[in-house]
């Protein structure tokens, strides 16, 4: 149950995530760099979602 849990957190920030990255992208003068690093953690964290939801089966 623990790794549901887990699974579930992630997801929270993943959509959390993607709610800031939308908003930067927004942006008038956006800051790539920043865009950049959200986004890779943004696909870090859907890797270790989909790694932890094969785990379960």
């Amino acid at each position: 149950m623990a790794v549901e849990a887990h699974i579930s957190e992630l997801c929270q920030k993943h959509r959390a995530l993607d709610q800031k990255i939308e908003k930067e992208e927004s942006r008038p003068i956006l800051d790539a760099a920043k865009l950049m690093e959200m986004k890779k953690k943004k696909l870090h964290l859907k890797d270790e979602i989909k790694r932890l939801k094969q785990d379960l089966n």
